[in-house]
């Protein structure tokens, strides 16, 4: 009857501890994810750049790192030039949020071993002028004058260079394959629409 007894107890605690196991066993394959799930929802990190891309993405990045280019020389002269303080801070906020925009791109162009600049024939595109002038002669009209005269017509210009920008970023939207360069379009849309609400405000009040 002891052994017996004893043989009983010995089975039913290892009846337990394969239950103990088998219960552990279910509940990390609840808790860990296989490397499959991992994989598919796992995209690139904060500073990684998606490799997926096209002739589109890349054109669109060269370009408009080049009209960002433009629009931060012409903040940059408005900050000197400007009368008005809400033309100065319009400026500044222009520089500020392209400035980092064209570093991105640029870290774009070079994940993806494309060129950084642009092939010369892609500066006489529609989007790249200001009501027919290029940016040098945009620029040279601008060093010419001062004062509210100096406000106005910066405003107009930017208007203009802004439009070009929404341009071609719906160019991109349309054709493009990145998804982050699909994000930066939609951002550039986003805020340089706001931007020509504002600078149509400020020319009013000129």
């Amino acid at each position: 009857m002891k052994i017996t007894t004893r043989r009983a107890a010995g089975a039913g605690v290892l009846s337990i501890a394969l239950l103990v196991a088998a219960c552990g066993d279910q509940q990390d394959a609840v808790d860990t994810p296989s490397e499959t799930t991992a994989a598919q929802t796992t995209g690139p990190q904060d500073g990684q750049v998606d490799q997926t891309h096209n002739d589109v993405d890349a054109m669109f990045a060269q370009m408009m790192i080049i009209h960002h280019e433009g629009a931060i020389e012409m903040a940059d002269l408005a900050l000197e030039r400007a009368d008005s303080a809400e033309v100065r801070d319009l400026a500044q906020r222009i520089s500020a949020a392209q400035g980092p925009e064209i570093a991105e791109m640029t870290a774009w162009l070079e994940a993806w071993d494309e060129e950084t600049t642009a092939d010369e024939d892609m500066s006489g595109h529609s989007g790249m002028d200001m009501g027919g002038m290029s940016q040098d002669e945009a620029m040279t009209e601008l060093e010419g004058r001062t004062g509210s005269d100096f406000d106005r017509r910066f405003l107009e210009l930017m208007i203009a260079h802004h439009e070009g920008a929404v341009a071609m970023a719906e160019d991109q939207l349309a054709d493009g394959q990145n998804p982050q360069a699909l994000d930066l379009a939609r951002k550039i849309i986003d805020d340089q629409q706001a931007e020509i609400g504002e600078m149509e405000e400020l020319l009013k009040s000129l």
